[in-house]
C-alpha cells in the first residue's frame, strides 16, 4: 500500500468506527453491563491509544504524548506498554467527555497523517505494518462495539433500540434441508498462506493429517435449538461437559441469551429492539458448552478448526457480500439460509454467525510471539480458550478470511456465536 493508500484505508475505518455509533445518546458512551465488554466511549479512545502507542511513539520525530492520563486510561492490556486502569472500572469515567474523546481522535488522526507525509521511505514498511494491524484491531473493536452495546441495551428493561432501520425477515417455518458434505482423508496445510494481512495466530503454515469427515451444509437453527430444548436439553447432565453443566447451574441458563417467553411465546433482543423468534434463524448468542451440549444430542459434534478451514480451502470459499452476511451488508443479525442449490456449497460459512469448533486455542507448532509489548496481541491468551471460525453479521468483510482465528471462553454467550455439525464418515 502507498502512502495515499494508507491514509485512504485509514480514514475509512477510522469513519466507520464514528458512524457505528452516531445512533448513540450521550447517556450510552459509558455503559459496561459486565466486565467482558467496554464502554462506547472507551473503545473510541483505546482505538487511537492503540495509534499513539505503537506508531506515533516509534515514529513521530520528538513524540509528546497527548496525555500521560490518557496512557493509563485507555492501554487494554498490554503490560508491557505501562500501568492501566482495571478493566472492570471503564464504565465508572464520565472523563474524559464524549467531546473530549472525540477531539483526542481528531489530533491523533492529524499526527497519523502528518506522520504519513514526513516519514522517510526506510521507516515506511515498519510504519506501515503498525497502521494495517491498527487497522485490524480497530475493525475488531467496531465488532465488540455492536456485541458489547447489544449486551449493555439488553439489560435495561426499556429494551431500548440501538437502530429502528435494521431489517429483519418474517418468522417463517420453511426451513432448508441440512446435508452432510464429505471432504476426504489427507495430509492438508493449515495457516495463512499469501500476501495479505494475517495475524501471528495465523503462522506458522504447517500440515496436519485429517481423517475423512463431514460438515453439516447449514447452520444450526432456532426451531432445532427449541427441539433440543423441550427434549430436556438444559435438564439432562449426560449431553454437558462437567464444566459446561456446573456453569449451567451456577448461572440457570434455560435458554440462549437474549431469549425470552411472553405468554408462550418465544421472543429475542436484537440491536433493533424486541422481535418474534424466527424458527428458520440460526441460534445464535450461545456458548461453547451449549452448542457442545446440542451436538451430543444431536449425535454430532463440533468440527475442528482444521476441518473448518481445510473445508473453506477446499471449497474456494472467500467472504462475499453477496453471498455472506457481514457488517457490511447494515442487517446486524444473523439471517435464514437462502435455499441456494448451486452444487455442493456449505451455507454462511462466512458471516452469520462465528462457529463454534471443538479446538483449542493453542499455538501452531513453531508458534513463537513477535517481541515486544505488540506480542501481547494474541499469544499470551493461547489458554483456556476455544477457536470460533468464519465471522458473524457484526463482522467487516475485509477483515475475515479463512485462516482468522477467533477465540473466547467457552462460557461466553454475547458474541454472535452458533452451531455447526460435523460428523465422521
Amino acid at each position: 500500500m502507498t502512502r495515499a493508500d494508507l491514509k485512504q484505508a485509514f480514514d475509512r475505518v477510522r469513519q466507520m468506527t464514528e458512524s457505528l455509533c452516531q445512533p448513540l445518546e450521550i447517556e450510552d458512551y459509558v455503559l459496561q453491563a459486565m466486565e467482558d465488554s467496554s464502554p462506547p466511549l472507551w473503545n473510541l479512545a483505546h482505538t487511537s491509544w492503540f495509534f499513539e502507542q505503537f506508531l506515533l511513539h516509534d515514529f513521530e520525530p520528538g513524540f509528546n504524548p497527548f496525555s500521560e492520563a490518557y496512557l493509563y486510561l485507555f492501554n487494554s492490556y498490554y503490560v508491557q506498554a505501562g500501568p492501566r486502569n482495571l478493566r472492570s472500572q471503564r464504565g465508572m469515567m464520565s472523563r474524559p467527555t464524549v467531546k473530549q474523546v472525540y477531539e483526542y481522535r481528531r489530533i491523533i488522526d492529524d499526527r497519523v497523517h502528518a506522520l504519513l507525509d514526513s516519514i522517510s521511505d526506510e521507516q515506511l514498511p515498519a510504519a506501515r505494518f503498525i497502521i494495517i494491524l491498527g487497522l485490524n484491531h480497530e475493525q475488531q473493536h467496531q465488532e465488540l462495539f455492536l456485541t458489547d452495546h447489544k449486551f449493555n441495551l439488553s439489560l435495561n428493561p426499556l429494551r431500548p433500540v440501538y437502530r429502528h432501520d435494521l431489517l429483519h425477515d418474517a418468522p417463517s417455518t420453511a426451513r432448508t434441508k441440512p446435508e452432510y458434505l464429505k471432504f476426504k482423508q489427507g495430509v492438508r496445510e493449515i495457516g495463512y498462506n499469501g500476501n495479505g494481512f494475517h495475524y501471528d495466530n495465523e503462522l506458522p503454515v504447517h500440515m496436519t493429517f485429517l481423517h475423512e469427515y463431514a460438515l453439516r451444509s447449514t447452520l444450526v437453527t432456532n426451531q432445532e435449538y427449541l427441539e433440543f430444548m423441550a427434549d430436556g436439553g438444559y435438564q439432562r447432565p449426560e449431553l454437558w461437559l462437567s464444566d459446561g453443566w456446573a456453569t449451567k447451574e451456577e448461572r440457570g441458563w434455560t435458554a440462549p441469551l437474549y431469549w425470552e417467553q411472553r405468554d408462550g411465546e418465544w421472543l429475542t433482543f436484537t440491536l433493533g429492539g424486541m422481535r418474534k423468534l424466527n424458527p428458520v434463524e440460526p441460534v445464535v448468542h450461545v456458548s461453547f458448552y451449549e452448542a457442545d451440549a446440542f451436538a451430543s444430542w444431536a449425535g454430532k459434534r463440533l468440527p475442528t478448526e482444521f476441518e473448518w478451514e481445510n473445508a473453506a480451502r477446499e471449497l474456494n470459499r472467500v467472504p462475499d457480500t453477496g453471498w455472506d452476511n457481514l457488517m457490511d451488508t447494515g442487517r446486524l443479525h444473523p439471517v435464514a439460509d437462502s435455499g441456494r442449490t448451486d452444487g455442493p456449497r456449505l451455507s454462511h460459512l462466512f458471516g452469520n454467525v462465528w462457529e463454534w469448533t471443538g479446538s483449542a486455542y493453542r499455538p501452531y507448532p513453531g508458534y513463537y510471539p513477535p517481541e515486544g509489548a505488540i506480542g501481547e496481541y494474541n499469544g499470551k491468551f493461547m489458554s483456556g480458550q476455544m477457536v470460533l471460525r468464519g465471522g458473524s453479521c457484526a463482522t467487516p468483510l475485509d477483515h475475515i478470511r479463512a485462516s482468522y482465528r477467533n477465540f473466547f471462553h467457552p462460557d461466553k454467550r454475547w458474541q454472535f456465536s452458533g452451531i455447526r455439525l460435523a460428523t465422521e464418515v
